[in-house]
């Protein structure tokens, strides 16, 4: 008699995936590493690294987990983002930083849809731009790049969104602390400052305590507030999508259900009730995630197709950047 083994679904999808998610998991700690030492961005390191190993992505063993890694992966970590932000720290700064955060957000993202029109781009393009400059840098990127629908160029654009985002906010991370000194800002006014700016969050934490501890708190404070941005304006993004569906096509959610766990991880976290130690691996964990899934967006593109992308896009990201800085500075002078 023949004993016939019966795989389980489980165990094949787990297989199916391992080889790629492994790759991805390598290349984020790998990437990890080299942050650590030498001190640049350890979004951009997965993504160069990911781009000079995309030859797994094509056809083979590690496909479909790359895959996976990209979206799935990338979805559960911006979920986690939620377990570093609180209403309290949001309010304990008053109507002020508040009133700044949600005005230099809305106009900054609207500013930069209408300039990637007027420069022959898509709307959509100014708001994945637009977004990362504003809110919170590459998490910004990927979370509204996964809201959006399915198009040939969105990886494309995302990867260089997060490359142009991830450069920027290490420039402003070395500038800002020198220009609020020369503009003799105190150390709440430049917390402030920074964190109403710099576009990533490790990158405001160098800045904020590069000045002084009270400086590095609020600079951190305002931009989780920013972060907290990040749930209004995807819902924001998928009514838009939802409105150019064509007639009879199948409309996405209303929101997505990583934003949706995102905003119950936020409430849960500002109860008191989630112990240091379990926000610590949370972050830690979301952390992790987002680089593995950088590393597969990395994996998934060519690096020749980042090269014919042309000057203007690289255009658009500085102007939103000074166009988020001179509306800070202005904002914090009309509200001191």
């Amino acid at each position: 008699m023949l004993l016939v083994l019966r795989s389980h679904p489980a165990a094949d999808r787990f297989r199916e995936l391992a080889p790629g998610v492994l790759a991805c998991a390598v290349v984020g700690a790998a990437s990890t590493f080299l942050s650590e030492h030498y001190g640049a961005p350890v979004m951009l390191f997965a993504l160069l690294l990911g781009m000079a190993m995309n030859f797994l992505s094509a056809e083979g063993a590690c496909k479909p987990g790359i895959e996976f890694t990209a979206r799935q992966v990338l979805r559960i970590g911006i979920a986690l983002l939620g377990l570093r932000i609180t209403m309290g720290q949001v309010a304990a700064l008053g109507w002020g930083p508040i009133a700044m955060v949600v005005l230099s957000v809305a106009l900054t993202i609207t500013v930069s849809i209408v300039a990637a029109r007027l420069m022959g781009f898509r709307g959509l393009f100014g708001l994945l731009t637009g977004g990362a400059t504003a809110i919170c840098g590459a998490s910004a990127a990927l979370a509204l790049s996964a809201a959006l629908p399915a198009h040939p160029q969105k990886d494309r654009a995302t990867l260089f969104t997060v490359i142009g985002v991830s450069a920027l906010s290490t420039l402003a991370m070395v500038a800002y602390p020198m220009l609020v000194k020369w503009l003799g800002l105190g150390n709440v006014p430049a917390g402030i400052f920074l964190g109403a700016t710099i576009h990533d969050v490790a990158q405001v934490v160098g800045a904020g305590y590069s000045l002084s501890q009270q400086t590095g708190d609020v600079a951190t404070v305002v931009k989780l507030m920013r972060v907290a941005m990040l749930l209004p304006v995807i819902l924001l993004a998928s009514l838009a999508v939802r409105g150019q569906q064509p007639e009879g096509a199948k409309r996405p959610p209303l929101l997505p259900w990583f934003a949706v766990a995102f905003a119950l991880l936020v409430v849960v976290n500002s109860t008191g009730i989630v112990p240091p130690k379990v926000q610590a691996a949370g972050n830690d964990v979301s952390r992790w995630f987002l680089v593995a899934s950088i590393a597969g967006i990395g994996m998934k593109t060519q690096l020749k197709e980042l090269v014919t992308v042309g000057l203007k896009p690289v255009l658009l990201m500085v102007g939103e950047t000074v166009f988020l800085a001179c509306l800070a500075l202005a904002l914090l002078r009309w509200l001191s």
